[in-house]
């Protein structure tokens, strides 16, 4: 297996490999990135064993199947490539023609984006068919999420290939059959971030408040069940229509970004990343965040492995 680019995402996706036996070949031409990278692998295979339950062994073995490198030649026998390269085009397309120059004609190259249209991504390419998209879900050592997305030339087969893949991963890949602009998961919380933007800058509630509610109401379920079983679990569609029918036309049609996030985007903010969002943050409230998030992430894992199985298809019934 190879990963191209050791960034966030990138790390944590050679982590998910290397904690499910792959050999992995990393490609990354930054050198301090490169060590950086391996300190963090480190740190989330040890997650793995504590949090995950994985073989104690691999705390030290997964290193003999790690290879880092600053260059593409030793993807020559690869046999899967996940490209995780800034969210650029003009980027991701320069390491495509790179991967493409070395891998087998037949291998499957995978791009991680969350946005990026994979139709886009396909042109250019020598043989696009074996593109897909797939979108993985920070901590990616530990979520069961990934988003698979098909773009206009993507085959079937490089698609399955894809999904068994993500399935060996203990991931519950989600199939999104057309290439549309942030696929499932994103385009749903754009409009909740739209929404909750709206209820902030029209005086309904502060950010702590209106963050309050999302976490006490929609937690509550969401880790459980999707918005098409909750409705079922609370009411059914005869409940629901009609307060659609009320609360719709009052919700935001704003096709702008909204003042207060423009504000903050433009001050530089980077949440948690440089202490400052819609929240501040001292450098340990920031590590206790993300610290935390990474606890729960792990806990919401198990949660869903009790009741659906480790990597199952929870179309299923829970258990």
């Amino acid at each position: 297996m190879a990963v191209v680019g050791l960034g966030l995402l990138g790390r944590g996706i050679a982590a998910s490999l290397l904690g499910h036996g792959f050999r992995v070949i990393a490609v990354e031409s930054d050198e301090a990135q490169r060590t950086r990278a391996e300190d963090h692998i480190t740190l989330m295979i040890a997650e793995m064993i504590d949090l995950g339950g994985a073989d104690p062994g691999l705390r030290s073995e997964w290193l003999r199947r790690y290879v880092p490198t600053p260059g593409f030649e030793p993807l020559t026998d690869c046999a899967f490539v996940v490209e995780s390269v800034t969210e650029e085009p003009a980027i991701k397309q320069q390491a495509f023609e790179a991967i493409e120059a070395v891998v087998g004609a037949n291998v499957v190259i995978a791009s991680n984006t969350s946005s990026i249209a994979i139709s886009q991504l396909q042109q250019g390419l020598k043989n696009p068919g074996r593109l897909v998209g797939m979108h993985w879900a920070e901590p990616a050592h530990a979520t069961r999420f990934m988003e698979l997305i098909r773009g206009a030339q993507t085959s079937t087969e490089a698609l399955e290939t894809a999904a068994a893949i993500a399935r060996r991963l203990g991931k519950e890949p989600c199939i999104c059959q057309q290439d549309i602009p942030a696929f499932i998961v994103n385009r749903l919380g754009y409009a909740m971030y739209r929404e909750a933007l709206h209820l902030l800058e029209t005086g309904v509630a502060d950010v702590e408040t209106i963050d309050l509610a999302v976490r006490n109401g929609l937690g509550l379920w969401a880790s459980l069940c999707g918005p098409f079983r909750w409705i079922d679990l609370s009411g059914g569609p005869e409940v629901y229509a009609p307060a659609l029918q009320r609360v719709l036309p009052t919700l935001s049609k704003a096709d702008d970004i909204p003042a207060s996030m423009q504000a903050l985007a433009e001050s530089g903010a980077r949440g948690t990343a440089n202490g400052r969002g819609f929240f501040q943050y001292t450098p340990e409230e920031a590590r206790h965040w993300d610290e935390l998030y990474r606890r729960h992430a792990w806990r919401v894992a198990q949660m869903q492995n009790e009741y659906f199985g480790p990597g199952a298809d929870t179309k299923s019934q829970a258990r």
